[in-house]
This record gives C-alpha cells, structure tokens and sequence, in this order.
C-alpha cells in the first residue's frame, strides 16, 4: 500500500512539473526558441516555413495573425526594464535604438488584445511620425497622464503589454552576436 501511494505522488509531481514547464514554454518560452532582449521578447521562428515545436505551440496558444519572415518581426513586453508589470497606472518612458527597419509600430494592449489608445487618438506610435534624436534614438513616453514630445496616450485601468512590431526587418540574420539594441522602458512614476 505504501509503495501504490509513493508511486501515485510520483506521478502527480511528475504530471505537475511537465505541464508547468509546458505552460512556461507556450507563455514565456525564455528557454525554449522565444528571444528575449531586455524586457522585449520575439519568436523568431514565427515566419518560417517549419518552426521549432514551442514555437508552434505559442502561436496556437496566442490564435494570432503572424507576419511571414519577410514581412517582420513583433516583439512584446509585458514588464518594465526593471522586471516590474506594465501598469496603466504608471507612466513609462521607452528610450534607445530599434533595430534597423523600414517602419515599426508601437501599440499598448490589455489582455484581451484589446487597443487602449485613447479614443480619438491615433491607435500606434509610427515610426514615420516620431520626433527623434541626432543619433537616431527614439524617446517615447506611454500612460495616462501628458507628457512631452512623443506621447501615447492610454486609457484604462490594470496591466497591460507593448507589441513593437518592425517590418521589413533582418534584425534575427545575426541575432545571438551582442550587437542586439531595443530601447529601454523605464517607469517614470505611477498616480
């Protein structure tokens, strides 16, 4: 009887690891073909003709309509650089380099995928329509309350995620060698 309840505890911790770490696989994916820079992460398999498995598994997870790997790449945040959460109580100020593109788009969602720029305003941040740096570094600040120079104005309340999407770009062709750049998201302060 002893030997029937080890071999049941066992099991239930090994069906409880396996399905944790396939949860952090299809969620997260940080160890398992997601690309992680900063607080931003890609899956730079989605475009491909034959991605790895947990790629596949995040894009039927995620039910999403998926740039080919021609068209672009879409990196999403879901904390700060500091690790905290994207509040929609906060202001936060997204600084630094893109990586070379032909256009980019910068959105702020809920959890539902659902846009939460405010009414009436434009829906994304435009790589076309920003005011930049001599270097060519982006200052961008995103919250609720006004903000100088490039300003995405949001609505709502509770956490939220960033989806930087970069079309017509190489940044994966030499991805892994150091010289990955995306701009920092730092909270400026929260109401």
């Amino acid at each position: 009887m002893r030997f029937v309840i080890h071999l049941l505890l066992l099991v239930t911790v090994a069906l409880g690891i396996g399905f944790g770490l396939s949860y952090y696989a299809l969620t997260d994916g940080r160890l398992f073909g997601a690309a992680v820079v900063g607080p931003w992460i890609a899956w730079p398999d989605v475009g491909t003709a034959a991605p790895n498995p947990y790629t596949r598994g995040h894009l039927t997870r995620t039910a999403g309509l998926q740039l080919g790997l021609s068209e672009g790449l879409q990196f999403t945040a879901t904390t700060d650089s500091a690790g905290d959460t994207l509040s929609l109580a906060c202001t936060y100020r997204i600084a630094g380099k893109t990586p070379l593109a032909t256009f980019w788009t910068l959105v702020a969602l809920d959890a539902d995928g659902v846009n939460l720029a405010r009414p009436g305003e434009d829906a994304a941040m435009r790589s076309n329509a920003i005011a930049r740096a001599h270097d060519g570094a982006i200052l961008i600040y995103v919250g609720k309350q006004l903000a100088p120079q490039n300003w995405l104005e949001l609505t709502g309340t509770g956490n939220f995620r960033l989806v930087l999407t970069l079309y017509d770009t190489a940044v994966f062709s030499g991805f892994g060698t150091g010289g990955e750049t995306m701009p920092s998201i730092q909270r400026e302060g929260c109401a």
